[in-house]
């Protein structure tokens, strides 16, 4: 019996004891699996603490788990591993911030900023200068936006530069209304020598069917004879032998003061690229119309320039430093060149034009002072000219370097032109001018179709005595004499070289034939552009 309860009792603390170290076993797996769950974070978060040198003591477990090895206990998380990357910013739903409030309206491709928007009033008589800074300065910001001049207003201006070394490209100035010149003497100051200017753009369109009116009467009539006279007026002289000194003076306006003697261009663009003017009527500007300095890629087209013919000095489109240029579809009438193309400019295509009253198309004057100039690649054709003093012209002054060349004026129809074609060597304005050896060379001239009435002289060449033009080559010259009021003369040629393609009309016989000898001077290197 004893027996038996001894073997019992020892079979039941057997399964106790099994019991016992079956609980240990599960308790420490449990423990293992809580730990590894949180483990990574910890650890991330003591090495940011603590750097790579701090060793952790968190690995000792108690119960009777299996040890770890130990490059799991110190080498991963410590020794050799790269720091973690910075964990992300929590995300937060924000609401997203209003743009700025624009004054226009979204087209869906570009952004329109009205004046009226920006507080112009367009009632011709409240100056609205300011209105169209700000109305820029928001336009300036978003490529290809409009800023809008809208119809049925007159914005009374003074002068004002858009400038665009920080603008976005491909800006659209949208011009349906008139912008109209102050006359405040106030407003002017002195010295300031355009009215509106656009510079330093990219992609730069001035477009619309609106008017740029400069008010230039009143300033015509304060000093109409300080600016330089054309010195082409001293080769027309009437048949009473009473040479006209100066044109008559345009219509006094009243004034309140003095306007300044500098006179300002109505429309410059200085230093852009990519540059379109179309559309627009430009009209009674102080100075020249339309400048274009130092710009690269140019388009004026579908264009109305207009001011009095006996106006001073009131170039239509001046041209200076500025390369790759297509003007076409344009009508030009003013009191001086109706296109004028100085020193710096390559790659010119004129066609397409009516231009009168004015005094033709000028590559010129060049080398005033001494200058080098340099002019190149210049194709003017299907032109129409009317009353105007010169037809196709190149002047330059004594004394000048450089040259002019690849030069072709064709299908010229002329009308009552006083001069249809010419070359001066010794232009000089009203101021006293001296003899010099040294001039601009010209060379590569082309003439063909040049066709109409004269009322002075038909062909007019000029050239340097120490430097003959060279290469000029005439072809279809039909010019028939009209009398009115003037003394008719003969084509004169003077140190011209080149040759006639077909018999003109008149006889050109004063055309040396080939080219100047040998001995004669060609230039220097100051000639070389």
């Amino acid at each position: 019996m004893k027996r038996f309860n001894f073997r019992s009792l020892t079979f039941i603390m057997l399964l106790i004891a099994l019991l016992v170290w079956s609980s240990n076993i599960n308790t420490c797996h449990a423990r293992r699996s809580r730990h590894w769950r949180h483990r990574r974070p910890i650890l991330s978060s003591l090495y940011n603490k603590k750097g790579k040198g701090h060793v952790s003591h968190s690995n000792n477990h108690h119960g009777s788990g299996k040890p770890k090895p130990k490059a799991a206990e110190h080498k991963a998380p410590f020794a050799k591993a790269p720091p973690p990357l910075p964990s992300p910013a929590p995300i937060v739903n924000l609401p997203s911030p209003s743009p700025p409030p624009l004054s226009g309206s979204d087209t869906g491709t570009s952004t329109i900023f009205n004046v009226l928007d920006f507080g112009a009033k367009g009632d011709g008589t409240t100056d609205d200068t300011k209105a169209f800074q700000e109305a820029w300065a928001e336009a300036c910001k978003v490529e290809a936006s409009t800023m809008a001049v809208p119809p049925g207003y007159q914005f009374l201006m003074g002068p004002i530069s858009f400038s665009g070394y920080y603008c976005q490209p491909n800006i659209i100035f949208q011009l349906d209304g008139t912008i109209l010149a102050s006359t405040s003497t106030k407003v002017w100051g002195s010295g300031i020598m355009w009215w509106l200017e656009f510079t330093k753009l990219r992609g730069i369109t001035v477009q619309g069917k609106g008017i740029i009116d400069g008010s230039g009467s009143v300033w015509w009539q304060e000093s109409p004879y300080e600016a330089p006279v054309d010195d082409e007026m001293q080769l027309i002289v009437p048949l009473n032998n009473t040479m006209q000194q100066m044109p008559p003076k345009p219509v006094r306006n009243e004034l309140s003061g003095k306007m300044p003697s500098i006179k300002p261009t109505a429309l410059r663009f200085y230093g852009s690229f990519n540059v379109t003017v179309t559309g627009l009527t430009i009209q009674n500007s102080p100075q020249c119309h339309l400048k274009f300095d130092s710009c690269i890629g140019v388009s004026v087209h579908e264009l109305n320039i207009s001011s009095p013919g006996d106006s001073p000095n009131t170039d239509g489109i001046h041209l200076q430093n500025s390369r790759d240029v297509n003007i076409h579809t344009t009508s030009l009438s003013c009191g001086d060149d109706c296109v004028s193309i100085q020193t710096g400019c390559s790659n010119i295509y004129i066609h397409n034009v009516n231009c009168g009253p004015g005094h033709g198309i000028s590559i010129g004057g060049l080398g005033r002072d001494n200058t080098k100039a340099c002019v190149s690649n210049i194709t003017v054709r299907d032109i129409t000219m009317q009353n105007t003093m010169t037809g196709v012209r190149i002047k330059t002054w004594q004394g000048g370097s450089g040259s002019v060349q690849g030069v072709l004026f064709s299908n010229i129809q002329v009308s009552e032109v006083e001069l249809p074609v010419v070359i001066d060597q010794y232009y000089c304005d009203k101021r006293t001018c001296k003899n010099q050896t040294s001039a601009v060379a010209l060379s590569g001239i082309t003439y063909e179709g040049i066709r109409g009435t004269y009322t002075v002289k038909p062909v007019h060449f000029a050239c340097s005595d120490n430097l003959p033009c060279m290469d000029v080559i005439l072809t279809d010259i039909q010019l028939k004499p009209q009398q009115e009021s003037y003394r008719l003369y003969d084509p004169f040629c003077w140190q011209t070289f080149g040759e006639l393609s077909t018999p003109c009309v008149p006889p050109i016989d004063c055309l040396q034939i080939g080219k100047p000898s040998k001995n004669r001077l060609q230039g220097s290197e100051q000639d070389i552009c």
